[in-house]
């Protein structure tokens, strides 16, 4: 049996994982106003429970990409999903905020193997062209879980809960398990339902330094940290992150602080930024992909992520200066999160821009962890300079976006292959 276009089922499948992984982190922050009564918790404790997420989830993603890079993207998001929906079925014993961390701790660790593995999957299965257009799909699964996630979670939570809504998501994860180890059996050089066609125009797609099966030798984190480029793309991150996360782990406590909205108010507000985020991962891949057809990688990565970056920018500013009602601000972060998006898709794809297969996941996973720095930084601030108004971190995140466009532009003089020593 052959199936044509393998590689697309294989990216829609960590897309819908990645769904199912935002339903999952959503569910804390949209369902917070009733289970901060149920468990006697206040917004301290909110900030405190979100950084051990975001900590555990900074380690995870150094030790995911190691993982993956050892064990391979097939076992590896086995692993991760198992691991992370457990941690969400866990959360129906609560009872309060060290029980409650401790659980939003186990599924830090498992939600952050979704990124690097991704990355990984996608330099395995993508020519280079089709690289970003690949994480524009996958990113859009951030959105799109967004987007289910505020709606769906309110009505389960008016259903049932919000313990057996937590479990009802948990199942979830374990059921995706079994079409990905049914459709993703092995690489694609070895995959018996791959046609020819395919296979070589993913082998010839690659830089012509990789089009060999030998995906080359596996790198420690000292060397791939000796090379500057790899700094480029890590202080992005570091930058980049909090833009997103602020929105994720906030919006909904914004909404109930700013204009006292209940759980089921909030899911109906929360969700219409994210599809701003959807249409931008795939516009960012989409645009970034047409360049690359008359343009160099370097030049449309670095044209791509710029232009995500102004338009952050832009829309951060209008947001402060203009939204004075819930639709003007959440149309307003809904311009933000397309930006973010935009870049992200492609800020994501430069570890298999620089290096082979073997090393992809361990760079991504470093990425991955030093951007969830940032954010462990920015959610240790919100409580503390948000007192009177959210402008103070609106203002943050404006001058976060243009920095990391300057981080990839200064330290990477040209995205493509790393030569090895």
């Amino acid at each position: 049996m052959k199936i044509k276009g393998l590689r697309w089922w294989i990216i829609g499948l960590v897309c819908l994982a990645t769904i199912i992984n935002y339903i999952d982190r959503s569910a804390l922050g949209i369902m917070w106003p009733k289970m901060s009564v149920d468990l006697g918790l206040t917004e301290k404790d909110y900030a405190w429970v979100i950084n051990i997420f975001t900590v555990t989830y900074a380690a995870g993603k150094f030790i995911s990409g190691k993982v993956y890079d050892k064990v391979g993207t097939k076992i590896g998001f086995v692993l991760s999903i198992a691991l992370w929906s457990l941690a969400s079925a866990l959360h129906f014993f609560a009872k309060g905020a060290a029980s409650l961390g401790i659980f939003r701790g186990m599924l830090g660790v498992g939600e952050a193997g979704n990124w690097p593995g991704a990355v990984k999957n996608n330099a395995e299965w993508f020519p280079v062209q089709e690289r970003a257009l690949a994480q524009g799909i996958f990113n859009a699964g951030a959105g799109i879980g967004s987007i289910v996630a505020a709606p769906t979670i309110a009505e389960l939570f008016e259903s049932y809960g919000w313990k057996l809504t937590f479990v009802i998501i948990g199942v979830l994860g374990f059921l995706w398990i079994i079409p990905w180890l049914i459709m993703n059996k092995t690489s694609p050089a070895a995959h018996p339902w791959i046609t020819e066609m395919e296979r070589r125009h993913i082998v010839k797609g690659r830089h012509e330094s990789r089009q060999t099966i030998d995906p080359g030798p596996s790198l420690s984190v000292w060397k791939i940290l000796s090379y500057k480029e790899s700094w480029g793309v890590i202080i992005s991150r570091f930058f980049i992150e909090p833009i997103w996360w602020l929105f994720v782990f906030w919006m909904p406590i914004y909404l109930f602080k700013e204009y006292n909205f209940n759980v089921k108010e909030i899911g109906y507000y929360a969700w219409f930024p994210y599809v701003g985020a959807m249409i931008g991962s795939l516009a960012g891949g989409w645009y970034a992909q047409k360049l690359i057809k008359s343009k160099t990688v370097d030049l449309s990565r670095k044209k791509t992520i710029t232009i995500g970056a102004i338009i952050i920018l832009i829309s951060i500013i209008g947001a402060i200066l203009f939204a004075n009602t819930p639709i003007k601000f959440v149309c307003f972060v809904f311009l933000v999160l397309f930006g973010f998006q935009f870049s992200i898709s492609n800020i994501q794809t430069i570890p298999s821009d620089l290096l082979s297969g073997k090393s992809v996941g361990t760079l991504a996973g470093l990425c991955g962890s030093i951007g969830a720095v940032s954010v462990i930084i920015m959610n240790w601030l919100i409580p503390i300079i948000t007192t009177e108004s959210y402008t103070p971190a609106f203002i943050i995140l404006a001058v976060l976006a243009p920095l990391a466009v300057l981080s990839i532009v200064l330290l990477i003089k040209k995205i493509e292959p790393i030569d090895i020593e």
